[in-house]
């Protein structure tokens, strides 16, 4: 599904114009690096990250000092130093787009520009409510829907760390166990950038809706978009890949799922996707596609074909 968007808030970008915007800026990852943040079937090459991920570092990188040069600003306003602020990035999309490796790659590259060497990246999967708490509401067959989350708990998370506390919590999920872990906890000290990676982030209240959203705490935002036909082959394919790896383990949730010939994985792939994550695709995540300030509009082969930059 092509982004059908207003012409006058976006500045589109082919994807060799946009590479083109790396201008001097040094490939700090190597292969075996880039080994450790791809996806389970994506071939991120480093061309791609050379292309795309590094211009949106230089470009993030220049807005984190702007940011810090307002905070500065707003300290001398006052008269007095407040607390380290961090500059938070959202990054929003599809499951199965790539939205998980876009944010690890973000977060090994914007780590290496010496004026913020410190980020940390939180996926919202861990605010999700407990399976136990999901089956009470009758939620499970709605698992990543926006009501499947524990959504003040993310929004008050949001909120502790851009209000600069020394250290703030999050919970962790366990794709493996398809749950959350109980007792186990991401501490966030103060880190110069904040990545919140999710399907649902970039959700905002109604124009008669007083709620806080953690979209409200974003400093910028991406958006990973791919026409929808090309996001349900890989799902597909990932759902393959995981049958002959995570699904073995007899820990595994789809533990069930480890001996289903391709022709039966295929037809279970396209059964939840239709059910669930494509539904919720259409019903949540891509409405939200316009509110983004970037939008990575991936092909056929996950790459990065076209950019836009909203204007400010």
């Amino acid at each position: 599904m092509q982004p059908h968007l207003d012409p006058s808030p976006w500045l589109p970008l082919a994807r060799s114009e946009w590479a083109a915007l790396r201008s001097a800026t040094p490939l700090s990852l190597t292969e075996e690096d880039l080994a450790q943040l791809r996806g389970l079937n994506e071939e991120v090459s480093l061309d791609e990250v050379a292309e795309v991920y590094l211009p949106l570092s230089r470009l993030l990188n220049l807005y984190v000092a702007a940011t810090q040069e307002l905070h500065r600003a707003t300290d001398t306003f006052l008269g007095s130093l407040t607390a380290k602020v961090p500059f938070v990035i959202g990054v929003a999309g599809s499951v199965a787009v790539g939205k998980s490796t876009t944010s690890r790659i973000l977060r090994a590259l914007l780590s290496r520009w010496p004026d913020h060497p410190e980020v940390t990246l939180v996926p919202t999967d861990g605010f999700l409510h407990p399976n136990a708490e999901l089956e009470r509401r009758g939620l499970m067959e709605r698992k990543g829907f926006p009501e499947s989350y524990d959504t003040a708990a993310l929004v008050r998370f949001v909120g502790e760390v851009k209000a600069g506390l020394p250290e703030v919590t999050a919970p962790v999920y366990s794709h493996l166990a398809y749950d959350i872990i109980p007792d186990e906890r991401i501490v966030v000290r103060q880190p110069d950038v904040l990545i919140i990676e999710g399907l649902n982030v970039l959700q905002s209240a109604a124009s008669d809706d007083r709620r806080v959203f953690v979209s409200d705490f974003f400093d910028f935002s991406v958006y990973v978009d791919a026409d929808e036909r090309d996001v349900t082959r890989w799902y597909v394919e990932r759902f393959r890949r995981l049958r002959d790896t995570a699904f073995q383990d007899p820990r595994s949730y789809f533990h069930r799922y480890a001996d289903l010939s391709d022709e039966e994985a295929d037809r279970v792939a396209h059964d939840i996707w239709e059910r669930i994550n494509g539904r919720n695709l259409i019903e949540n995540v891509l409405p939200t596609r316009n509110r983004a300030d970037l939008i990575l509009r991936k092909g056929p082969d996950h790459g990065v074909e076209h950019v836009w930059l909203r204007r400010l």
